[in-house]
């Protein structure tokens, strides 16, 4: 668990793209907001390239009515960001809409949680593609991916804390 100081809930943003860590991300908002937080989602990328899984926490979320804000969001009015654009498997530059995103999380002054991995920073070697959040805290699911490890990345990941969820680096079934 986050300690008090490095997560502050009382008015959350959370940033989801089109792909599984932005349902990842839309599980989160969904949980905060059924406990009680003020939580709102954006929504980045285009709705044809979402996923299975976004698509349907997206629809859960919009049963608990957490809601949605758009890209001229001021980013400052919040207390935490919560960052689910990219996940580890990133291998080209952040541009467009997800660039500005990021760039607006990052000067927003508010304190940033990345699930996984900060969107932008690359999984395998640690090089900030194009743009990356800088995070003060992460969640990465399993184990910590090399680029997290690597000189420069802890500038973008903060503190580290590595989420169990059964499945482990070498993981393997033999019969």
């Amino acid at each position: 668990m986050l300690a008090n100081d490095v997560l502050d809930l009382t008015k959350v943003l959370v940033i989801a793209g089109s792909g599984n860590n932005g349902g990842d991300a839309l599980v989160v908002a969904r949980l905060l907001e059924t406990h009680g937080f003020d939580t709102s989602i954006l929504l980045v990328g285009k709705p044809k390239h979402r996923s299975e899984q976004m698509e349907k926490q997206l629809k859960i979320c919009e049963y608990y009515n957490v809601k949605q804000v758009f890209l001229d969001e001021d980013f400052s009015k919040y207390t935490m960001i919560v960052d689910g654009l990219f996940g580890s498997g990133l291998s080209r530059n952040v541009s467009g809409d997800f660039a500005t995103v990021i760039d607006h999380a990052n000067a927003s002054g508010v304190k940033i949680h990345a699930i996984d991995i900060p969107s932008g920073l690359n999984g395998d070697t640690g090089q900030v593609m194009g743009t990356a959040i800088k995070a003060t805290s992460t969640s990465t699911l399993a184990y910590v991916k090399d680029g997290m490890v690597k000189q420069g990345a802890q500038d973008y990941t903060g503190q580290i804390f590595i989420d169990d969820i059964g499945i482990y680096l070498d993981d393997h079934y033999e019969e």
